[in-house]
């Protein structure tokens, strides 16, 4: 219960820092905020033009299929790369004040939540331009974004405190990233991978989300409740290992910063 405490006493201070994430991740460009839109939306375009051709897929509307796998990705992939410098990028605060260093780890992945769910935008309009139209399924979006937001404040924890330590994770984490985004259905099918291969996909938290995801606002059904819940379950578990291990190393991140 003392995360919850900690947030809540310093909920001014994460107010603060949230709302300065997002406001400096695009200080002094031209499009500001609209980079939200941009970014997404230009790889979007280029996945949308040359995997076809690479996967031959036969999915129909194959922008709308990699966009819905794209977009959340995204938030997993940037919340997790950020998490990484968060404590070395904040090392002269470290050192100077006290506050719940776990603050820095939370405030990073809200600020990406915050983008994943401007982001969804793009989603929708992709849905709505191919005349999918939106169904009564995309009430499970809430819970979608909630898994996925606690599978990345977990997460963070973990590599924002090691990295601290090892320097090198940084790297390590970038090369992850880059295989791991093969191995989860973003611009294929699931279905397409061969059975002794699947295996890669069951282990993976990220299949059941971007699956979720791609449910209510591709194929127009119900996610799959049960592996939601299964990777939900995961999720706080991996929250709390997280967060012992964060509570155990930040007493030494001022020395080694």
């Amino acid at each position: 219960m003392k995360i919850f405490k900690n947030m809540y006493e310093y909920r001014e201070l994460l107010k603060t820092s949230v709302k300065k994430d997002v406001r400096g991740k695009y200080k002094n460009s031209v499009l500001g905020i609209f980079w939200s839109f941009l970014n997404p939306l230009l790889q979007i375009v280029v996945y949308a033009l040359v995997f076809p051709l690479i996967t031959k897929s036969t999915e129909t509307n194959y922008t709308v299929f990699v966009c819905c796998g794209l977009i959340p990705w995204t938030f997993f992939s940037s919340a997790i790369s950020r998490s990484a410098f968060t404590m070395i990028e904040n090392g002269n605060i470290i050192k100077k004040v006290y506050f719940p260093r776990e603050i820095l780890s939370i405030s990073v992945v809200t600020s990406e939540m915050i983008n994943f769910v401007i982001s969804t935008i793009i989603v929708l309009a992709f849905v709505l331009g191919y005349g999918l139209g939106i169904t009564k399924y995309v009430i499970f979006y809430p819970l979608i974004v909630l898994v996925e937001y606690i599978l990345l404040i977990g997460i963070s924890f973990i590599v924002s405190s090691i990295t601290v330590f090892f320097r090198d994770l940084q790297h390590f984490i970038t090369v992850l990233l880059q295989l791991l985004f093969y191995a989860t259905p973003i611009v294929y099918s699931a279905s397409t991978i061969p059975e002794n291969f699947k295996w890669i996909l069951k282990y993976n938290p990220m299949t059941y989300i971007i699956e979720a995801f791609r449910n209510i606002f591709y194929y127009k059904k119900m996610p799959e409740i049960k592996s939601l819940m299964i990777v939900l379950g995961i999720s706080i578990l991996i929250c709390i290992i997280g967060y012992l291990l964060f509570s155990k190393l930040q007493k030494k991140f001022a020395e080694e910063l």
